[in-house]
């Protein structure tokens, strides 16, 4: 959908602005029938600044947070929809949202629904947050639904970002441990290469490791350029493909340490997403298969499709879940309890919300545990380099000293 800005007048007099088309022949017919009689009207250019080259999602969470929070205050105080979305494409620092938006309001203006509307834009606004606005616009309770996706995906955004502080820390470190070892090898070993040739005598086995990694570097430093390229398209190949996307997760979930941090992230994110729609009141079946596409991990996801199929067998939901080592006793057992009694978007929140908290004092605890540990290493690899300079230069130094005795 192609913008264009225009001027013109209607009864108020002089008019400017933009407006969203497929094109200028539809735009013209658009400000038309908003009674505004176009003067001038020009295609805005798409440019790199403005084109969006986004492989996934384009729009932050923290700025997709803000918006929902906002919608959700504007419809409470008494806004249109259509309004409420005009206010916040001006105010939202995302562009991509800001495009979008100005689409939604276009839709909007048009007659059409917000969930309509909002469907349009499958990259920004995901399956449940469509489903929901759905939800709420049928029962007429869109105030409310706004306020529970704002809260879902803020409970996410937290989340999300306890793990990136906890995997900052150690990534930040390696690599400056590693830019560190290679300026040592590349730079500073050579120049120590030819003195230890002058000693003639065998060296000690440390140093001659340290010079053949260095001679390695400088030889091949391409071909470790290459590895790393390589490592990093084999990775994103395995999670653009459904089944090698499987075992690279079950691995990132069979971790040491990170696993169970991954695995308790994974599995709040999929009970709060299951609660929100059911609070929505939207169908169970249609719920999970909203889960399935939205929870990011391929494991649990072939089990949510399981527990679905087994649903429409007229089975419980849990039966697939009890015999996956991905889902604990706990999930299984609250699950059933709410399906027995008929509360189960409730135990759902209460899941979410115990492994929330698991997700919070785990990766604080992890931290803690790491940081000192890769100080430790960062220590130890500098420290190996230079005890390999260092032991040859006191052998010279003791041998001189003999010589001169």
């Amino acid at each position: 959908m192609a913008r264009f800005k225009y001027a013109g007048r209607d009864r108020k007099g002089k008019r400017q602005g933009t407006v969203n088309a497929g094109s200028k022949r539809e735009a013209m017919v658009k400000l038309k029938e908003e009674g505004i009689r176009v003067i001038e009207m020009t295609e805005i250019p798409e440019t790199l600044m403005t084109k969006d080259i986004s492989l996934g999602n384009p729009v932050k969470l923290q700025h997709f947070v803000i918006y929902l929070r906002q919608f959700s205050t504007l419809i409470k105080a008494g806004v249109t929809v259509v309004e409420a979305t005009a206010i916040l494409a001006v105010q939202t620092d995302s562009k991509a949202l800001k495009k979008a938006l100005l689409d939604v309001e276009q839709e909007l203006r048009e007659g059409n629904p917000l969930s309509d509307a909002v469907a349009k834009h499958k990259k920004i606004f995901t399956p449940m947050f469509i489903n929901m606005v759905k939800a709420g616009e049928v029962s007429g309770n869109l105030d409310e639904t706004l306020d529970r996706l704002a809260e879902h995906f803020e409970k996410q955004h937290y989340t999300k970002q306890k793990i990136v502080s906890a995997l900052a820390y150690p990534t930040v470190v390696g690599i400056i441990a590693i830019a560190v070892v290679i300026f040592l090898l590349v730079a500073v070993v050579p120049t120590f290469v030819t003195m230890f040739a002058d000693l003639g005598g065998q060296l000690p086995a440390i140093t001659r490791f340290v010079l053949a990694a260095s001679g390695f570097m400088q030889s091949f430093w391409w071909l470790v350029a290459i590895f790393i390229i390589a490592i990093v398209v084999f990775i994103t190949y395995l999670k653009s493909n459904s089944q090698s996307k499987y075992y690279l997760d079950y691995m990132l979930l069979r971790m040491p340490i990170f696993g169970n941090l991954l695995q308790k992230a994974a599995l709040a994110r999929m009970m709060r997403t299951l609660s929100s729609l059911f609070s929505s009141s939207v169908p169970i079946l249609q719920a999970m298969a909203i889960v399935e596409k939205v929870v990011e991990n391929e494991v649990l996801a072939r089990v949510i499709r399981e527990s679905r199929d087994s649903l429409e067998k007229g089975r419980s939901m849990t039966e697939p879940m009890q015999k996956h080592w991905a889902f604990p006793p706990l999930v299984t057992q609250m699950i059933a309890i709410g399906e027995e009694t008929g509360a189960l978007d409730a135990m759902l929140s209460k899941i979410a919300e115990f492994y929330e908290k698991e997700v919070e004092t785990g990766t604080d605890r992890l931290k803690s545990l790491i940081e000192p540990l890769m100080i430790v290493v960062l220590a130890g690899l500098v420290g190996t380099i230079v005890t390999a300079i260092m032991v040859p230069m006191f052998d010279m130094f003791n041998q001189f000293q003999q010589h001169n005795q």
